[in-house]
């Protein structure tokens, strides 16, 4: 392995960096399974699926990159993560037996707030770009985008979850931030 180039700093903690993200998105992907089971049959159903099949490619992307990179998987972090998913599941939403309606807005904000953060990553990852040709740009400016385009859509089904859930206007946050 060649050594890193030299605009390239703290490969050490791009790798905790990296790895943190990595076991973040096995996390996001145990929830949005879940989260299609639940929604199986309704309007989210589509758009669910689509998404989890984007976090399997953005998975495997964000594995490819560290491979490129020289940076090694942690895998005792995806482990965590994927465990912490499934004890999320027994938080109280207010009813001991059954799913509560609370649980699909937590749950959709949880992600749309995911969702920001893993841009972000994505945009780091542009950042390091500049100064490491290993990796490629294009590649992260369309996982940026896709990200963009995730969070539009996260951001309106939320809205329209908690509008469900505790009655109101649904486009009201757009209207009052100018969107």
């Amino acid at each position: 392995m060649s050594p890193p180039p030299a605009g390239l700093r703290n490969t050490d903690l791009l790798a905790i960096y990296l790895n943190d993200h990595l076991a973040a998105s096995v996390g996001g992907m145990e929830l949005v399974r879940r989260m299609i089971n639940v929604h199986r049959g309704t309007r989210y159903a589509s758009e669910l699926e689509t998404l989890l099949a984007e976090l399997h490619e953005e998975n495997a992307a964000l594995r490819a990159i560290m491979d490129d990179l020289g940076l090694p998987v942690r895998r005792h972090k995806q482990v965590a993560l994927w465990l912490g998913e499934k004890v999320s599941r027994l938080k109280l939403n207010g009813r001991l037996v059954t799913r509560s309606p609370l649980s699909d807005l937590v749950e959709f904000e949880f992600l749309a707030s995911a969702v920001r953060a893993k841009r972000s990553g994505f945009e780091s990852l542009r950042e390091v770009a500049d100064v490491d040709d290993r990796l490629d740009a294009d590649q992260l400016d369309g996982l940026v985008e896709q990200a963009n385009r995730q969070h539009s859509w996260l951001t309106t089904t939320r809205r329209e979850v908690a509008a469900r859930v505790f009655g109101g206007n649904d486009h009201a946050s757009d209207e009052a931030a100018g969107d």
